[in-house]
């Protein structure tokens, strides 16, 4: 349910009207009210500290008091149609892109971030970022967790772009920090493109993590710096959007997000007649990166023919398999990398979907979908069947994923990060911004494709 009126984070006029609007095509009451809850979950629980008059916004992404790049920008994506008719949701977002903007000066590579002192909000101590190596070095009282994940660059474009086409705002890329943190994060892509080694030698690593730790997927390879890797095009990612180590470090759907969001950064600047050399410099990464998406990032299956692989390594090693974190493969048509119909995809979506063929896809009496190492054996994660629904053009498949999802939130009314595909009782994190959002965005996308779907 949602919290008391009086306890919301940043109440909206014009998000309740939406989902009376909303709740008035859905006939199904159990879905009225879990939209009712869900699609305001940001608004309702997460918006930690807002600035209006400058603005800046932070969002926690829920149960943890932190903001990752990734999630708190798929946390507002819900809210950006209404942008263009709600000053107050327009500064909500463009605060989100100021502060991201900021964070990313301070650390590029930082995946999440405490509050700014000036929010007056205490930095809440991370239990597992201890015991580091990292390089460059961090600031534990403004960076919560350092694990460079590629698509949190992708993110930040992200939220920019879409801001802009939905307000026609642009101002804020003149500020300091927008420009500043827009070079940083083409240099870095630029930097993370180089092979390991130049000829014999070993070349200089932008960014290290290592934590002496005994969970594999909390450290990296080679001493932070990951396994090797030959030139490709692409860019290397040490940890994937499920803050997992990468095993190969060309995380192939981190990389097509990427493309995407740097051609829209570049399309974005030339329709703005502005900041020819960053237009310039975004356009060539993503078409560098795009070609080697295509030529590096996909394999032969025995089963499925050519599918986009998950990582690989530039040397011949792919990892065919896929996570329910976006982005991902299953996701690349959301992402806007490929249309749905693309015949790599197809056989990629049925590989990944596969029982047989993913070893993170998991079935039981109540649901079935992709899962992750984030959370272990047999836990789907609630998202990736929004995430299926929402790329699927067949009726019976996204009503078949409407209703998985209405059976996985154990009573409570919101969803969570991910479930027991045996026990709907055995779930973890009750309170998770980005699903809710996620799931909220393919409800509405559902029931305009599909009328009287729910």
């Amino acid at each position: 349910m949602r919290p008391p009126v009086s306890c919301r984070t940043f109440r909206n006029p014009t998000i309740e009207r939406a989902i009376r609007d909303v709740s008035s095509a859905i006939r199904d009451p159990d879905w009225r009210q879990l939209f009712a809850n869900i699609f305001p979950n940001t608004l309702d629980t997460t918006v930690a500290w807002h600035n209006a008059s400058a603005p800046f916004t932070f969002l926690v992404t829920g149960d943890i008091t932190a903001q990752w790049i990734r999630d708190s920008a798929n946390q507002v994506l819900p809210y950006l149609p209404y942008t263009s008719v709600d000053q107050a949701l327009a500064k909500l977002v463009l605060g989100l892109i100021n502060m991201q903007a900021e964070e990313l000066n301070d650390y590029p590579f930082g995946n999440a971030f405490q509050p700014p002192p000036r929010s007056g909000l205490a930095p809440e101590p991370n239990g597992i970022a201890v015991n580091l190596a990292v390089s460059p070095p961090f600031n534990n009282r403004t960076v919560f967790e350092a694990k460079f994940e590629l698509d949190s660059f992708a993110s930040f474009f992200q939220v920019t772009t879409a801001y802009w086409r939905s307000t026609g705002d642009y101002e804020f890329i003149y500020l300091p920090a927008w420009s500043a943190a827009a070079g940083k994060v083409l240099d870095a892509i630029r930097a993370l493109q180089m092979p390991t080694y130049a000829g014999k030698q070993l070349n200089p690593s932008p960014v290290t993590y290592k934590r002496y730790t005994d969970q594999a997927q909390e450290t990296q390879f080679g001493g932070g710096r990951g396994n090797p890797v030959k030139y490709t095009g692409m860019a290397r990612s040490l940890f994937r959007p499920s803050d997992d180590a990468t095993i190969f470090p060309f995380l192939v759907p981190a990389n097509a997000f990427l493309c995407v969001e740097l051609e829209n950064l570049s399309d974005m600047l030339n329709t703005l007649r502005v900041f020819p050399e960053l237009r310039d410099r975004a356009a060539k990464l993503a078409a560098q990166i795009r070609a080697g998406v295509l030529q590096f990032g996909t394999a032969t299956h025995p089963k499925h023919g050519k599918v986009f692989a998950y990582e690989v390594d530039g040397y011949g090693s792919v990892l065919l398999t896929d996570d329910a974190n976006g982005p991902s493969l299953l996701s690349l048509p959301y992402l806007g990398f490929v249309n749905a119909t693309d015949p790599t995809y197809r056989n990629t979506r049925k590989m990944v979907l596969s029982l047989d063929d993913n070893p993170w896809y998991f079935e039981g009496p109540y649901i079935h979908g992709i899962g992750g190492p984030h959370t272990g054996y047999l836990k789907v994660w609630p998202m990736a069947v929004a995430m299926r629904g929402m790329t699927s053009d067949n009726s019976d498949e996204v009503k078949e994923c409407l209703d998985q999802l209405k059976a996985t939130t154990s009573g409570l009314g919101l969803i969570h990060e991910s479930v027991n595909v045996n026990d709907g009782a055995d779930y973890t994190r009750s309170w998770f911004a980005w699903g809710n959002a996620l799931t909220s965005q393919f409800v509405i996308d559902a029931i305009t494709r599909f009328p009287g779907i729910i």
